[in-house]
């Protein structure tokens, strides 16, 4: 499975894609269970240039508990604020939290792995 996040321009904060518009909360986010659907999306966002920077695709895993990013560093942006559980989304707790904190791994998304330069 795929979601597509961002960071709206406006204050920087933490957004996903779902159906046709950004929202705040992972829990919210729509995913997708193939490529060609994940990748219309992005490129449907990515024309909306003024509301967001840098859309891109990460890896949903289902866990016991719900759904939840593959990757720690999205499992952190998806959380809010990481320097005390009581500041952010995850402040507001709820079963999409639970099931971010229960994820496990620590995968790089595959929608930034082309970024990086190996030598």
């Amino acid at each position: 499975m795929k979601a597509l996040t961002a960071n709206r321009l406006i204050d920087g904060e933490v957004v996903f894609w779902s159906q046709g518009r950004w929202v705040e909360h992972f829990g919210d986010a729509e995913l997708f269970d193939a490529e060609a659907p994940a990748e219309a999306a992005a490129t449907g966002a990515k024309a909306q240039p003024n509301v967001v920077i840098d859309p891109y695709l990460i890896d949903i895993e289902q866990g016991e508990a719900g759904p939840a990013p593959i990757s720690y560093r999205e499992r952190l942006r998806a959380l809010g604020p990481s320097n005390t559980p009581q500041h952010g989304k995850q402040a507001e707790g709820g079963a999409e939290v639970a099931a971010i904190l229960a994820a496990h791994g620590a995968a790089r998304s595959s929608g930034r792995v082309n970024l990086i330069k190996r030598k």
